[in-house]
């Protein structure tokens, strides 16, 4: 190795180190925030370390709006799981069918749609989303809000990109021997697809994990709540009680951060090979 080699790669690491740390810090200042009380997150906001450990911030947050916390946790979970799977399902259909039917405009006019959305943010859609949501009475129930998170273009993004990939060749050969669309889907799409069908489910799980936004118009009443929107609620009622939203603002990020540490190289060479054609 080049001498002159040797300080730029100490370089390199000490800015990467340095980056890091100031990225970390705020998460670092959450997590301490859930021990320190609001008198001394005020007196000394910087401080490194807690001066003591106080758990009492875990017991407010216990019961919010007149819920348990355990009812947020369980319509967390449910929520999440059951509109990923559905996301992953759906997202995967539709873009191959668009794959293999990408000639009439209909299909053209969907796709098209779908990468639309992508512009534009959940406030945008507030209205719209209340009105089919009326009108088709699922207004207020857990059944609207995972339908509504099912729905992902990013999804349905690297799905396409992906199955754009796999040579036709090879799904030609299976329907010259009498398998159905369903069957080649099945068993040869995709078996080949497992890392974009992983990549896609973690990717989903993160995101609607920290959805409150959809929850919180579609929903009526907080037992239908998640765990991001009763930390909204609790910051509400309890104002400057920066202890207990610190304390509940780790217990919603930790299952996501934990999920991503275990999952953040997948989800990066999934999202690499699904955006490259």
């Amino acid at each position: 190795m080049n001498t002159p080699a040797i300080p730029l790669r100490i370089l390199a690491y000490a800015v990467a180190i340095s980056v890091t740390i100031f990225f970390l810090y705020p998460y670092w200042w959450m997590l301490l925030g859930a021990f320190r009380s609001t008198e001394a997150i005020l007196t000394n906001p910087l401080a490194l370390w807690p001066e003591t450990l106080d758990f009492s911030a875990f017991e407010e947050v216990a019961r919010i709006g007149g819920q348990s916390i355990w009812v947020y946790a369980l319509n967390s979970v449910l929520v999440t799981g059951l509109s990923t799977v559905l996301s992953v399902v759906i997202t995967a259909l539709g873009a191959y069918a668009l794959v293999r039917l990408p000639d009439p405009w209909p299909m053209k006019l969907l796709r098209s749609g779908f990468l639309l959305t992508i512009m534009y943010p959940y406030m945008l859609l507030v209205i719209p989303v209340y009105i089919v949501m009326f009108k088709i009475g699922l207004l207020g129930t857990m059944t609207g809000i995972v339908l509504f998170l099912a729905l992902g273009p990013i999804q349905f993004f690297l799905f396409e990109q992906f199955f754009r990939r796999i040579p036709r060749d090879i799904i030609d050969a299976a329907r010259m021997d009498g398998a159905s669309e369903i069957s080649v889907l099945r068993y040869v799409v995709l078996p080949v697809s497992a890392p974009v069908v992983a990549t896609v489910a973690i990717i989903t799980f993160l995101l609607n994990w920290s959805q409150w936004f959809p929850v919180l118009v579609i929903s009526r009443s907080p037992k239908t709540y998640t765990l991001p929107v009763a930390l909204l609620n609790m910051n509400g009622e309890l104002g400057v009680n920066f202890q207990g939203i610190m304390a509940l603002a780790a217990l919603t990020t930790i299952p996501a951060t934990i999920v991503f540490l275990l999952a953040h190289r997948r989800v990066i060479e999934g999202v690499a090979e699904g955006a490259v054609k």
